[in-house]
This record gives structure tokens, C-alpha cells and sequence, in this order.
């Protein structure tokens, strides 16, 4: 590292990795949550006896512990926040494309606060598109 840069402070870069990889992060969410649910749904239900399941109904029924009774409240909890993240995404991301295929100058000015707010669901390579586009149409901020 030359001696004339400073060191990115940790938290900050934490924001950014979060923020790049929003989509990836969402989608897992959402399959962790799902998949807790369909472990604790399974354990309740007569799909415990099925191929996968007897494996998870060991690891997760403890004689002490019964996880399974957490992942059905965890479960559901974690699959609605990353369907929300998800959804949130995706369709911040379609309009956003939708207002970025624009060649008209006016348009682009009179779209141009519903795309920073876009911006904040979307990630910092979204950012520079923006700001590209802002250049190419001579648009002054």
C-alpha cells in the first residue's frame, strides 16, 4: 500500500460489500428463511419420515433442544424479510432500467429524483451508470 493512502475504515467497507452485493444477499435470505421453514414444516408433518428429512429431524430434534420449534416461528420470520429484500430489489432494478433507457434530456430531468431514490435500493455500479448518463446528457448537479 503506498504511504500517501488511507486505510478504508472497516465499517465502511462492510456498507459498500453489503450494498454491491444487495441482490445475492437478499436471494440467500430468503432461501435460509425458506429453508428452515420447509425443516420445521417437515418435522410436523408426515414428511418426516420421507428421504432428507430423518437426517435434519436428528440433527435439529437434541434431547435437550428441540430446534425445530424455533425454526417454525425463525423460519417464516426470515423467508417474509428476504421475499421483501428480494422484491425490493428486482423492482427497484426494472424501473431503474426502464428510466435509464431514456434519450430525451427533459425526461431525464423530470425522472430525475424517482431514480435517486431508486438508488438507494440499487447498488454503487448503479450509481455510476447514473452519473454517467448525467454526463452524457449534460445534466449539471
Amino acid at each position: 500500500m503506498p504511504p500517501n493512502e488511507a486505510k478504508v475504515p472497516l465499517g465502511r467497507r462492510l456498507r459498500y460489500g453489503l450494498r454491491a452485493h444487495r441482490a445475492a444477499i437478499s436471494i440467500f435470505v430468503l432461501a435460509v428463511g425458506a429453508f428452515l421453514t420447509v425443516i420445521a414444516v417437515a418435522d410436523f408433518t408426515p414428511l418426516h419420515s420421507v428421504a432428507p428429512f430423518p437426517t435434519f429431524e436428528q440433527a435439529t430434534a437434541q434431547p435437550s433442544a428441540n430446534y425445530n420449534l424455533v425454526f417454525i416461528i425463525i423460519g417464516p420470520i426470515v423467508a417474509i424479510i428476504g421475499g421483501y429484500l428480494v422484491g425490493v430489489y428486482f423492482i427497484a432494478r426494472r424501473r431503474f432500467e426502464h428510466l435509464m433507457l431514456t434519450k430525451s434530456k427533459a425526461e431525464f430531468l423530470r425522472n430525475i429524483p424517482e431514480m435517486e431514490d431508486l438508488l438507494w435500493d440499487l447498488t454503487p455500479g448503479d450509481t455510476i451508470r447514473y452519473e454517467e448518463k448525467s454526463a452524457e446528457l449534460h445534466v449539471r448537479r
